[in-house]
């Protein structure tokens, strides 16, 4: 199996899902927006989009499973496509161009390669296992930025699990005192793509799910960037919970959400 072959048909391929998107926007309307669950939205262009990508995949890899966020009921493999047709849906009925295709392939519970498509820049972040992590054919790495006081962060904000809230603003007030400031993108694709290219040096976010994620986690590691879970574990996949940094900035943030959480 070529990771980089793959990787490389797979920017293409989603490629063709961003340019859908991009041609259905201008026929969105309110009747075609649909509630999952509470603040969490989806319309038509979403379901058009994974099928797109869930069929282009399967022909790329011959049987490969799928976990994808809309058809949860998609069988998985030994090779899984992890698919986020369009992280960012809020945004995007609000005609914000803030969104983001998220893309990965796992072998077990090993993310091996990862494509982000960025939609407000036209920007496409991938990479595989082994090799450095690209931004538009253009090796990136992750930011020097050695003090807290000089850093940009990206977060994001629960819109169903409050369960947590209480501890998660006093991780945000902390943030608010100890950094240059808070970013909320709104699609979690596109901060940990913006950190593996230097432009956060780091993101944190609970209530993901493994589609928001995937993709990013491989992308920050072989830009030289740090992942792990609110405990400094690998659950970040499943688990719900990400953060992901310079590494550099790393222990300092970990040792703050360690004492909050």
């Amino acid at each position: 199996m070529n990771l980089e072959t793959i990787t490389r048909k797979t920017c293409d391929i989603v490629s063709l899902a961003a340019a859908f998107i991009r041609e259905e926007s201008t026929r969105l309307s309110a009747s075609d927006i649909r509630a999952k669950s509470a603040h969490n939205y989806v319309t038509y262009i979403d379901e058009q989009s994974e099928k797109l990508l869930i069929g282009e995949l399967s022909k790329l890899v011959p049987g490969s499973g799928f976990i994808a966020e809309e058809d949860p009921s998609l069988q998985r493999k030994e090779l899984n496509w992890v698919v986020d047709p369009l992280d960012g849906t809020t945004n995007f009925i609000h005609g914000l161009p803030m969104y983001s295709i998220s893309v990965a392939l796992m072998e077990g519970d090993e993310v091996i390669a990862g494509v982000i498509y960025e939609a407000g820049q036209q920007e496409y972040f991938y990479t595989w296992k082994g090799a450095p992590s690209y931004l538009n054919q253009k090796a990136i790495r992750v930011s020097v930025t050695k003090k807290m006081d000089d850093s940009l962060f990206a977060t994001g904000f629960p819109y169903y699990d409050y369960s947590r809230l209480e501890k998660y603003m006093e991780l945000f007030r902390f943030m608010m005192q100890h950094t240059r400031g808070i970013r909320r993108l709104g699609t979690a694709a596109a901060d940990l793509a913006w950190t593996a290219c230097g432009r956060f040096d780091g993101f944190y976010e609970y209530g993901l799910s493994p589609w928001d994620v995937a993709a990013g986690t491989i992308i920050v590691a072989n830009a030289g960037g740090t992942v792990c879970d609110f405990r400094s574990g690998n659950n970040f996949i499943f688990g719900k919970e990400i953060v992901a940094t310079n590494g550099i900035l790393h222990e300092e943030l970990m040792k703050e959400i360690h004492h909050i959480f």
